[in-house]
């Protein structure tokens, strides 16, 4: 298999960041997505598309697999025009959606039978540091496969962190991180909400706040364009809505019951009925009361 060349199988805003920095560092990516417009804009960027997942050139160092959920993730894995068809003893696929810990293990676990390396490899950070290498990858896989791959790993982001070499704990990691990113949103939401009620300065609150005992990366990222009226989508609502679910899930498997995550977790569900589902999660804001713009 070649080196410095890899495969990108979903190119939304998170998998179009990594090819994109990749491509910027003089690798070479394939890429793959249902949605044509998001290939040819990687085209345009220098990447090579392909057409389905069955179609990957097998000399990539590693298939990329950056979609949104656990039926997308089977899908392209092991449906009808799945990696599996071409994939061979030796390859090694790369899972970065954030989906539950089992799911992880079950695919991993079908790879494996195929010979097949499984990075769990779940991201956090967004878009734009995907595509500038400063997001974190959340890393489980065995030793070798991580010295194996060590080259692409840093390329991608410079805040790897190799957690085991049990697939699926790289996906519990994430939930973690995730449950407390919207706990952390839904509160830096209402706080501001209700500075608003009060009468103050909403962008001097949150300066105040910045620099303060109330600052959390997620609410000044997400609550300095929501007091703009910037709702563009860069991480929809459904995102966190399926994160925290999952995490509370998790939580409930594991014996464990707290006392916030799952009333952030209803606050996701809540904004996806009242019809901001497409909408950047900033929009949690405005369905909690709060005005900007």
């Amino acid at each position: 298999m070649s080196t410095r060349t890899v495969t990108v199988i979903g190119v939304g805003n998170m998998g179009a960041g990594m090819a994109a920095n990749l491509l910027g560092k003089g690798w070479d990516a394939r890429v793959c997505d249902i949605d044509q417009a998001k290939v040819a804009a990687m085209v345009q960027l220098g990447a090579v598309a392909v057409s389905r997942p069955a179609d990957a050139p097998a000399d990539s160092q590693a298939f990329i697999v950056c979609v949104v959920d656990a039926a997308q993730t089977e899908d392209v894995l092991f449906g009808e025009q799945g990696l599996a068809r071409m994939l061979r003893p030796g390859h090694s696929v790369m899972l970065c959606p954030t989906i539950a810990p089992e799911d992880v293990e079950f695919f991993a676990a079908r790879l494996a039978e195929r010979g097949v390396h499984t990075l769990d490899a779940p991201m956090s950070g967004g878009p734009a540091r995907a595509r500038d290498g400063s997001m974190s990858l959340m890393l489980a896989c065995p030793q070798a496969v991580y010295e194996q791959q060590a080259g692409l790993l840093q390329a991608l982001s410079a805040r790897v962190f190799h957690l085991s070499e049990k697939p699926g704990d790289g996906a519990r990691t994430k939930l973690v991180n995730n449950l407390l990113a919207g706990i952390n949103l839904v509160g830096a939401a209402e706080a501001l909400s209700l500075a608003g009620r009060l009468g103050l300065d909403l962008g001097k609150t949150l300066d105040v706040i910045e620099q303060s005992s109330g600052q959390s990366w997620i609410g000044s990222d997400r609550l300095r364009r929501a007091i703009a009226g910037d709702y563009a989508p860069r991480a929809h609502i459904t995102l966190l809505e399926k994160d925290t679910r999952l995490a509370v899930a998790a939580a409930r498997s594991a014996g464990f019951e707290g006392p916030l995550g799952e009333r952030a977790s209803q606050v996701f569900a809540e904004a996806h009925r009242a019809g901001l589902a497409a909408e950047d999660d900033a929009a949690l804001f405005k369905h909690l009361g709060g005005q900007g713009g």
